[in-house]
């Protein structure tokens, strides 16, 4: 029985191994902005279930793209610098200059107004084809809308489609 507890108490709580997580990714991220010599702070977080890094700073577009895709890249090799260390796979959220931020809210914008467009026509509507973090947070919306959705189609033309309730 004691081995047991002993055992418990030693394994890291999930609020733990994600700050550690949070960690690595902020060291991974450090040694990429100094060999790039770009200028950025690392804000590192808990956002319910997964590790939060965000970098700030002066211009930091180059680490953006233009449509996000240099921000997903980032993304993946972080968690893959991540899965090195610990071994395990991260959920890990990279946002660069609030670009994620700013994107959640101009998609929640657009969910809201196809959920209003749904329930008056009673029709579905497809919208455009979207990373895997875009239609996250739009199908979030739709169910907070109240209506349902479901993810058609694949990589990299898979988009979301809004039903009725």
């Amino acid at each position: 029985m004691t081995d047991e507890v002993t055992e418990e108490k030693a394994r890291p709580s999930r609020v733990e191994r994600l700050e550690h997580e949070g960690d690595i990714a902020a060291d991974y991220l450090e040694e990429l902005l100094d060999i790039a010599d770009l200028d950025g702070d690392l804000d590192m977080d808990v956002e319910g279930d997964r590790a939060a890094v965000s970098i700030v700073g002066a211009d930091l577009s180059q680490l953006v793209g233009s449509r996000g895709e240099v921000l997903e890249a980032l993304q993946e090799l972080t968690r893959l610098a991540v899965y090195r260390e610990t071994g395990e796979r991260s959920r890990l959220m990279l946002d660069v200059s609030g670009y994620r931020a700013d994107q959640r809210a101009t998609l929640v914008k657009l969910a809201q107004a196809t959920v209003a467009q749904v329930k008056e026509s009673g029709e579905p509507v497809s919208l455009d084809p979207m990373t895997p973090f875009e239609r996250k947070v739009v199908h979030d919306a739709v169910a907070e809308g109240g209506c349902r959705s479901e993810s058609e189609g694949v990589e990299p033309r898979r988009h979301v489609v809004v039903l009725p309730a």
